[in-house]
C-alpha cells in the first residue's frame, strides 16, 4: 500500500486524538452500569449506543483514509470520501448523547435529527468511498 497523502496523514493524527475521548466515555459508562449516575434505562441505552457508534466509527474512519487515496476521487468528491466517516462518527455518536440529555428523560428530545443527519453524512461517505475505489 502507498503512504497517505499529507491530508489524510493529518486527519487520521487527528482522529486517533479522539480516542482519548472514547476512552473517557469508557470510564464513565463504568460508572453508569454501578449505579453511580442516575439514569434511566432509555438514557443508558442511549449512552451505550453513543460510545459504541463513535468507537466503531472512529475505525471506520481510519481505515477508510487508508483507501481514500487509492481512488479517483477529486476535489469535493475527494474531501466528502476523506472527511464523512470522522463527521458521521462525532454526529451519530454526539446525536445519541444529546438527545437523551436531561434528567428523567425516556424518549429522545428534539436534538435526536442530529443522530439522523450523522447516520446521511456515513452512507454519504461510505457510498462516495466505495464508488471511488470500485471506479478507480
Amino acid at each position: 500500500m502507498t503512504a497517505l497523502s499529507e491530508p489524510s496523514r493529518i486527519i487520521a493524527g487527528a482522529v486517533l486524538l479522539t480516542i482519548v475521548t472514547i476512552q473517557f466515555g469508557g470510564w464513565f459508562l463504568t460508572r453508569i452500569v454501578r449505579g453511580q449516575v442516575p439514569m434511566t434505562d432509555f438514557q443508558r441505552s442511549f449512552a451505550r449506543a453513543g460510545h459504541g457508534h463513535a468507537g466503531v466509527l472512529v475505525i471506520l474512519s481510519l481505515v477508510g483514509l487508508l483507501y481514500v487515496d487509492a481512488t479517483s476521487l477529486s476535489g469535493s468528491w475527494l474531501w466528502i470520501g476523506r472527511l464523512a466517516l470522522p463527521v458521521a462518527a462525532i454526529l451519530m455518536s454526539g446525536g445519541f448523547f444529546t438527545s437523551s440529555a436531561g434528567p428523567g428523560r425516556s424518549r429522545p428530545n428534539q436534538f435526536v435529527w442530529i443522530l439522523w443527519l450523522g447516520a446521511a453524512v456515513l452512507a454519504l461517505g461510505v457510498l462516495t468511498l466505495g464508488i471511488g475505489l470500485i471506479t478507480a
